[in-house]
């Protein structure tokens, strides 16, 4: 079973995020689970919801407390809660920032850990630029894709078109195949280094 715990805030698509992987995981014949966790309902408050994947029926209903991977959606939440909390050695960890985990001060917990499981992703501009709206959750669905290999891109753009329809499923489908071959080309040049 792979366990992902997306952190984020009110407003910024957390739960439509873990919803739409467990629609993509399912796309390719996976069973999948993903449920909310709330602390304050309000826009701008921190909201942490849960995806599971995997083979077979999944009986566990439990929050996720050691994830195999971790996707942030707010870069803000670093210094207000342990969203790094319980992540399995070896583990994923996919940052909507445009800087380097160095820049953010985060090289201790990239060293500690495998450095081409981590990646930033400027997800709050892609969604932008091809939305129209600052919301990251879509291209950082299609960044995990690409940095866990986990799913796959096609079935991240067919979780879309069930969601969305029309100019914004276009833009969304935008957004994530940037955001894909952005985080390809960053683990390639990582390769490379």
């Amino acid at each position: 079973m792979f366990e992902v715990r997306v952190h984020g805030r009110g407003g910024q698509g957390v739960v439509t995020a873990a919803e739409m992987l467990s629609v993509a995981a399912f796309e390719e014949g996976r069973h999948a689970q993903a449920f909310p966790s709330f602390g304050s309902e309000r826009t701008g408050a921190p909201v942490v919801a849960f995806c599971r994947i995997a083979d077979k029926e999944i009986r566990l209903r439990e929050p996720i407390m050691q994830p195999d991977a971790v996707i942030i959606q707010d870069p803000t939440l670093l210094h207000q809660i342990n969203v790094f909390a319980g992540l399995k050695p070896g583990g994923y960890v996919l940052l909507n920032s445009r800087h380097s985990f160095e820049k953010l001060g985060l090289a201790e917990l990239v060293k500690a850990g495998q450095a081409e499981r981590f990646c930033t992703l400027p997800a709050t501009e892609l969604g932008l630029k091809h939305v129209g709206r600052p919301i990251p959750n879509v291209p950082l669905l299609a960044g995990f894709a690409a940095l866990s290999g986990t799913i796959k891109l096609e079935s991240v753009i067919l979780a879309i078109n069930e969601k969305f329809s029309g100019k914004v499923a276009e833009g969304n489908i935008a957004a994530a195949t940037e955001a894909y071959q952005l985080v390809k080309a960053s683990m390639k040049e990582l390769a490379n280094a």
